[in-house]
């Protein structure tokens, strides 16, 4: 039997299931949970949120024919995609710091350093396609996005409302009510002190302050508050970093179902995902004089909007 030039590693496997990165900057897995698939095909189900609603005549007569309710669905099918990355490590650094290990001088191992750089930018890159995916106003209903500009944008604080656009946007969406509200870091910088939260939620007594994510979270009625803090380097390879927010300036009202999968349940969305994250190494004799391994990480997944009329989307919320 041939061998396999990809060869799982249980021990890096783990760094790459395990790794986390500081807590609340990462809110992809949150905003679209992960919802396994069989395999790499897969078939999901868009009901129409109406029939779940209707109510056809129930009444039978003694001999009459009982009265049929039709259950529409449309099937769509997709394919779940890989998303990985390859780091080169000589076997000379792989020795010297195992016989450094060896003689308690230190603790490093390049391989699972390695393992753990590659599964943070994995994640990075999902983070960027998961807000670019909530915060894109063509993947919402047309009567489901409002904008902000100039006055109305939260901060002004003179003359915007926050509590009017964030109820319609909590109440503009089909049957269920939004249980979830994703913003930028740099909303939440600017609502976290605007008067006239500060001032409904401190009763009237003052409009100076700060409020916390509970408390917003309990005036709005809302499960969660998820603020997306997380930065990305957006410059070419070889220039210098020019960092940028991975989710921009934007609030997104969600109903998320953490339960729910890709036959049954209705959420605005979820990922598909075939198995776990993996990381493994690759033998690659042209790396150095002595030969090295590529050590991979990755995994097969799929985001999916699956119902958008759950959805309301306030674009460029502020400044």
């Amino acid at each position: 039997m041939a061998k396999r030039p990809f060869v799982v590693d249980p021990a890096l496997t783990a760094i790459a299931i395990g790794y986390t990165n500081p807590a609340d900057t990462l809110i992809a897995d949150e905003v679209l949970p992960r919802a396994d698939v069989g395999q790499e095909e897969f078939a999901w189900t868009e009901y129409p949120l109406a029939d779940g609603f209707s109510f056809p005549e129930t009444l039978v007569g003694r001999r009459g024919k009982v009265n049929e309710l039709e259950v529409s669905g449309l099937e769509r099918t997709a394919s779940v995609e890989d998303h990985g990355l390859d780091a080169p490590v000589v076997n000379s650094d792989i020795e010297a710091a195992r016989r450094a290990r060896e003689a308690g001088r230190s603790l490093y191992d390049p391989e699972a350093r390695a393992a753990a750089s590659l599964t943070g930018a994995v994640q990075l890159a999902r983070e960027v396609r998961v807000s670019s995916l909530v915060f894109n106003s063509a993947t919402y209903a047309a009567t489901r996005r409002t904008v902000l500009a100039g006055t109305s944008q939260f901060s002004d604080f003179a003359n915007s409302d926050p509590i009017a656009v964030i109820e319609a946007a909590l109440e503009g969406t089909l049957v269920f009510r939004p249980n979830t509200l994703v913003m930028g870091k740099a909303v939440w910088s600017v609502l976290r002190r605007h008067p006239v939260l500060v001032n409904a939620i401190r009763g009237n007594l003052t409009d100076k302050g700060l409020i916390t994510r509970a408390e917003f979270a309990e005036l709005f009625e809302i499960r969660k508050l998820l603020i997306g803090e997380s930065y990305v380097n957006t410059a070419k390879k070889g220039q210098d970093a020019v960092l940028a927010r991975c989710w921009g300036k934007h609030i997104a009202a969600l109903y998320i179902n953490p339960a729910a999968t890709t036959q049954e349940g209705v959420t605005f969305g979820l990922t598909a995902q075939l198995g776990t994250k993996i990381a493994g190494r690759i033998e690659d004799p042209d790396i150095g004089l002595e030969g090295g391994y590529r050590i991979r990480s990755g995994e097969r997944i799929k985001e999916l909007v699956v119902a958008k009329d759950v959805g309301y989307f306030v674009q460029n919320a502020v400044a």
